[in-house]
């Protein structure tokens, strides 16, 4: 296997390390960075992906405390997952019947093929279930992992509150998902300003110390705001 970018070893090496965080999550009192650091090793070194979800599947499955602490953290590590990569097809179809076995509504039959019970129509797995798989259907690829505010509210299934200074108005305050653009961002702003009329072009500007230059209309403002933490 040939060795990962940075500091990374061989994939295999590094799939034995990701095994381990995750088994450190089910106790780790602080999940936030940790998470964190599993997403950018799957961000940096692709070919993990699909073992990372395989791993999350596995531990979701009939865990021996369901809604404890620790099969929490997996559900909110797959949450993250979702929002930030798109697995292989197969490993897709697996997670999806995953998912639909513990969401409410799913067929009978469907139910009696994946041989359980949606056991826990109203529990915080279902919901995290019903997150992910809408998540799944707008994720294309990340740019950055998210951050840790990012995890943090994906953690609570709600969206961010981004600040846009906008010039000769207030600032406002925008909620966005992992999966909002900036188009979608100026957009509603312009509407909020009453500017829809307007025969000038709008469009979002990131600012730095160093540096100011527009962001491009499908950029994910989520990783905006990562690259400024």
């Amino acid at each position: 296997t040939a060795p990962g970018p940075c500091s990374y070893t061989t994939l295999r090496d590094e799939a034995v390390k990701l095994f381990n965080s995750l088994q450190q999550l089910e106790s780790e009192r602080d999940p936030v960075p940790l998470m964190q650091g599993v997403l950018q090793t799957c961000l940096d070194l692709p070919p993990l992906v699909d073992e990372i979800y395989c791993q999350l599947v596995k531990q979701t499955t009939e865990p021996p405390a369901p809604g404890g602490q620790g099969d929490l953290h997996y559900w909110q590590l797959l949450t993250c997952m979702s929002c930030t990569f798109l697995p292989s097809p197969p490993v897709l179809r697996f997670l999806r019947f995953h998912l639909d076995r513990r969401v409410p509504g799913v067929p009978a039959a469907l139910r009696e093929l994946a041989r359980t019970e949606n056991r826990f129509p109203a529990s915080e797995m279902a919901k995290y279930a019903c997150f992910i798989r809408e998540a799944l259907g707008k994720t294309k690829g990340r740019e950055c992992v998210p951050s840790l505010e990012e995890i943090l509210v994906l953690m609570q299934r709600q969206e961010m509150i981004c600040t846009v200074h906008c010039p000769g108005a207030p600032a406002c305050s925008v909620a966005i998902s992992s999966h909002t653009t900036a188009e979608e961002v100026a957009q509603e702003l312009v509407s909020r300003l009453g500017l829809s009329q307007s025969p000038n072009l709008f469009a979002l500007y990131e600012q730095s110390r160093r540096r100011e230059q527009p962001v491009g209309s499908a950029t994910l403002l989520a990783d905006v705001l990562t690259r400024f933490e």
